[in-house]
Order: C-alpha cells, then sequence, then structure tokens
C-alpha cells in the first residue's frame, strides 16, 4: 500500500484526469486530505493499528461526514453535522481518509443515477450509458480509481446495480449489521449501509470495520450465537430456472450461465429453483404499499419542498402520501408469507445465485422512459432487504464491452457464505468478516476433512482456519469406536507434536457440539504448536487402556493411510 500522503496526491491527480464533477457534491480541498495523511502516518510511524490506513473514503451525500454538508441531494435539505455517522466514524478510526460527498440519486429513490439537480452521473466505462444508482457517485468513483472504497446505501439494490454496472464490488450487509443512524433514512425499515472497492477484500475489510450495532439505530443489530462462518464445503447454490432468467436479454442469460459454470468449476453444487416468489416480492416495495416507507422518511419535506425536486423521485414519494393503513397491513402480512418462501427456497442451499441486473440503458433511454428503465434494473435487487437477506455483488464478464455482475444471496447474518463463494467465482480470498465472532476447535480424527463425521463441522458453518500440529504433550490411540476415532490425552512426559486441523464455528455449535458428545469422546483444552490453546477433542483416560497407541504415526490421517497399505 502506497504512503497515504502519495496516495492523496495520486487520488487528486486521478480527479483532474477523469474530469467528471458530477461524480461529487462536496469534494474537500486537497491540501485537507493532505494534512490529514500526513498526521495519518506519524501515527503509524508511532505504532498504531490501523487496518485500512491511507484507504481514501467517498461518501454517499445521505451519510453525515462530521464538518461536511449533507444534501440528500435536495439543495434545500442540506445542513452540515458535527458528528459522523456510526459507519464514517468507525472507517476514519481505522485509517481511512475522507475525501468527500458523493452525488446520488435524490434521496436515494432509484436505481439509475440521473435523479439529480447536481447532474446525472455518467457510467464510468461508457459516459454515454448510466452508472446506476443511488450509489452513482460512490460506484464511479471507485470504478474510476479516485477512491479506494466507498460508502453507498441501499433499499432496493443501490450498492449492487452500481457495482455490476461499473465493474467494482458491492457488498450489502444483513439489514441492521452496519448501523444506519446517521443516515439520511429511505425507507427505514430496509435501509442498509454499503461498500464499494475494486477487490472482494477490501470491500470486506471495510464492512467488518463498520460493523455491529450502535444505541442509536433501532435496527441494528449483534451477530447472533448460532452464526454460520462458512459454506457447507465447496457450497451449494441455488440458480433460477429458465423462467426465472426471462427478463434478461440473449446476451446477458449467456454471461450469467458462463459466471454458473464458472462456479461449478470451483466444486461448488448447483440446482435450479423457482424464483418467481422473489421476483413478486420484490414488486411490494414501489408497486405495494410499502412505499409508504418513504413517505415517512422524506415526504413531508418534499411536499413543502417543491423547488429543487427531481420530478420522478417527487412524484414516486408523494403519490404515497394517501396509502391507506389497511393496504400496508396488508402488504406488511404478504412480505411475512414471501420470508417465509424465501426460507424454503434457500433450504438445503448456502447461497442463491442471481444476475445483478437486467441490461446497462443509455441517458437517453432512461431520459425516455425513467420509471420503466429503473423498475427492470431493480428485477434481481429489490426484494433482498424486504426478505431480510445479505448479498454480496461482483463483476462476472462482459456484455458487449460493457460490465455484467452476478451476485450472491444468502440467508441474515450469513454474509460471510456469500463473501466465501464469491471469492470463489472470483479467484480471491476475502478473508474473515468476523474474525471475533467464532470459537476455535481442534479435529483429529473422524471430523477431519473427507472423513466420516466431516459434515458435522460444515453443516453448522463452521470455517476452515488452517493445519496444525499440537504442542509435543499428546499421545494418541485408535479408539474401538463406530466411524473409529483416534482417542487424544495429554501426558506427563513421552508426548509428541500430532497433526490437526483447527476450524471456527459459533458458539452456539460448539454448544450443540458439546451436547451431543458421545463417550469417551469429550472437549476440552488443547495447546498448539505455536502455543495457543484452543478447544479440542479429547478422550476420557480410561478409553485409551488397551487402546491401539497410534502416537508415532504423528495424526490419524497417517495412521490410516498406513492400515490402508
Amino acid at each position: 500500500m502506497p504512503h497515504p500522503t502519495d496516495r492523496v496526491r495520486a487520488a487528486y491527480r486521478r480527479v483532474a484526469e477523469a474530469d467528471r464533477p458530477e461524480v461529487w457534491i462536496t469534494l474537500r480541498p486537497e491540501s485537507e486530505v493532505g494534512a490529514e495523511a500526513a498526521l495519518l502516518e506519524e501515527r503509524l510511524a508511532a505504532g498504531e493499528d490501523l487496518p485500512l490506513a491511507g484507504l481514501l473514503l467517498a461518501v454517499k451525500d445521505n451519510i453525515d461526514a462530521a464538518g461536511l454538508p449533507t444534501t440528500a441531494a435536495h439543495p434545500a435539505y442540506a445542513r452540515t453535522p458535527a458528528a459522523s455517522a456510526p459507519a464514517v466514524r468507525r472507517l476514519v478510526a481505522a485509517g481511512a481518509l475522507v475525501l468527500g460527498k458523493t452525488n446520488l440519486d435524490q434521496f436515494a429513490t432509484g436505481l439509475v443515477g440521473t435523479r439529480s439537480p447536481y447532474g446525472a452521473v455518467r457510467g464510468a466505462a461508457d459516459p454515454e450509458r448510466i452508472s446506476g444508482g443511488s450509489s452513482s457517485g460512490s460506484a464511479v468513483a471507485v470504478a474510476l480509481g479516485i477512491a479506494d472504497i466507498a460508502l453507498g446505501t441501499d433499499t432496493a439494490g443501490s450498492g449492487r446495480v452500481p457495482a455490476a454496472l461499473n465493474g467494482i464490488v458491492g457488498i450489502k450487509p444483513t439489514p441492521g449489521l452496519v448501523p444506519a443512524s446517521g443516515v439520511v433514512p429511505a425507507a427505514r425499515p430496509y435501509d442498509c449501509v454499503t461498500v464499494f472497492a475494486r477487490d472482494l477484500g477490501t470491500a470486506r475489510a471495510a464492512v467488518a470495520a463498520m460493523s455491529g450495532p450502535d444505541a442509536a439505530d433501532p435496527y441494528s443489530r449483534p451477530l447472533p450465537a448460532d452464526v454460520r462462518l462458512g459454506p457447507r464445503g465447496v457450497g451449494r447454490v441455488a440458480v433460477p430456472a429458465p423462467a426465472g432468467l426471462e427478463p434478461l436479454p440473449e446476451a446477458e442469460r449467456e454471461a450469467f450461465a458462463a459466471a454458473v459454470a464458472a462456479l461449478e468449476r470451483t466444486g461448488a453444487q448447483t440446482a435450479e429453483v423457482d424464483v418467481s416468489p422473489l421476483l413478486e416480492a420484490a414488486r411490494l416495495l414501489y408497486d405495494g404499499a410499502l412505499v409508504a416507507e418513504r413517505y415517512a422518511a422524506v415526504g413531508d419535506f418534499l411536499a413543502a419542498h417543491p423547488r429543487g425536486a427531481d420530478p420522478t423521485v417527487s412524484a414516486v414519494i408523494l403519490a404515497a402520501r394517501d396509502v391507506p393503513a389497511h393496504r400496508l397491513a396488508a402488504d406488511q402480512h404478504r412480505l411475512a408469507a414471501y420470508r417465509a418462501a424465501a426460507g424454503r427456497l434457500l433450504d438445503g442451499f448456502d447461497a442463491l445465485l442471481l444476475p445483478t441486473t437486467v441490461g446497462h440503458p443509455s441517458l437517453a433511454e432512461v431520459a425516455a422512459d425513467p420509471v420503466g428503465a429503473n423498475a427492470r434494473l431493480g428485477t434481481y435487487t429489490n426484494f433482498v432487504n424486504l426478505l431480510d437477506l445479505a448479498a454480496v455483488a461482483v463483476p462476472a464478464g462482459e456484455v458487449r464491452g460493457l460490465p455484467f455482475g452476478v451476485s450472491l444471496i444468502t440467508r441474515a447474518f450469513e454474509d460471510q457464505v456469500a463473501l466465501d463463494l464469491a471469492g470463489a467465482l472470483t479467484g480471491s480470498d476475502p478473508g474473515e468478516l468476523h474474525p471475533g465472532a467464532g470459537v476455535e476447535l481442534a479435529v483429529f480424527g473422524a471430523h477431519l476433512r473427507g472423513q466420516p463425521l466431516h459434515h458435522q463441522l460444515t453443516g453448522p458453518g463452521a470455517r476452515f482456519v488452517e493445519e496444525a500440529r499440537t504442542a509435543p504433550e499428546y499421545r494418541m490411540a485408535a479408539l474401538p469406536t463406530t466411524p473409529p476415532k483416534p482417542g487424544l490425552r495429554r501426558v506427563a512426559s513421552g508426548g509428541a507434536a500430532l497433526a490437526c486441523e483447527v476450524w471456527k464455528l459459533s458458539p452456539a455449535a460448539l454448544g450443540a457440539f458439546l451436547a451431543a458428545l458421545p463417550a469417551p469422546m469429550s472437549l476440552g483444552a488443547v495447546t498448539l504448536a505455536d502455543g495457543r490453546t484452543v478447544v479440542g477433542f479429547g478422550c476420557e483416560e480410561a478409553a485409551a487402556e488397551g487402546a491401539r497407541d497410534i502416537t508415532g504415526y504423528g495424526g490419524w490421517r497417517a495412521y490410516l493411510e498406513a492400515v490402508r497399505a
């Protein structure tokens, strides 16, 4: 990573080269950001741990950044907050430097990136085409190489559609994982703070830094005790049956088929499912009474300040003013049914792979049909927050020279699963999203990869950490159990360093292991060769008496190979 001051100079050179003023509503002076970069370098030299040190951050202008105006792309709405939103504050605390505030579809209402009095944000690859919205400026700032990370928001797809149309990564976390306090609401129960970056690892690091409840956001949530930390082995992924892909042009269907084939080449298993319940649920956000949430957010302001309002945004939001309460209640009941249907659809799968969006319209096409073009773009995104799901959008090639993208969609709090599968698809390692969330467990025999009880680890979502060896303080016996298992025990002398695998799993999954553990097995502290202590499988002392001692083989796999030979 370049020194922060060098990175700042490079970013402002790129701002001048790109000549895209519509990306920004407020761009900070280079001298201010450069001075902060110099202070950051002093902190690094003093030994501070700043995991995002020197990464340049663009902030969508419906998210508060201290000292910079928040406009939500309506000039009369402008106010200058004294404090940053928790998402921004946490990134800055990790070493990120704020470049400025980016343009957006006004009040985050739109997926096109053209609904702003500050100008239409043009696509990074083709300035005659849209960038996608509402987080348009943030996505283009990253795609053009100006910012390293950028914050967006996503209610209907605004953290994913711009990622797909600009060939970058977009992570839309589980609703509530990143607090939305300090964010101008669009539809408060379904709003998410999202991240754009050019690679999965950088985007993951930003989400990790931002995650965690905030008392000011009643919709923020902690990780559950049974959080899944990985997919089932290489993963089992649902894909749409052909009818679910009918909205796509033929060339995009071919690109999606290529993405499915690429995922299968990683070893993942795929199976077709009927996604029509999801696509039906998507229509509730704008075509149903749930649009009343948008009026509740900013409707009174728009009614009082028509000057400066985008006409399409104003029409969408103000039309929701007279939605009857009984219609809203009915649609909320329908939404509950769709959530149950989504749970059934995902049963037995780690994730759902979908195209991120449909088509890539030109600026002229959107101007001719603003509502219809917007609706098509949200075909595969509108339902995700409504159904309490998480998604990771990644590039998946090109269609006619323009970026094409796909999304891995998972149940709430299974963000790591989506990241791992997206990493497999793109050939990258995203790293751990929740490094402190799980408990490390050392396994020695039947739970190793390829062994008969391995599914008991992957079923509850355990994540592989490493192959390791114990400290030289243990002996191993082959126990006469079904299936055969090794018995590990610590000894005062005559021990050896024995091979194991270390996995990380949720506290609830570890508790389930302990509750179901058959005699003579036990769980206890195991010391590894590097000196750290983890939970590990052992056995009762009496069980090893009379059993064959296999310590000399160095581990269970070596013993099995010797027996087979």
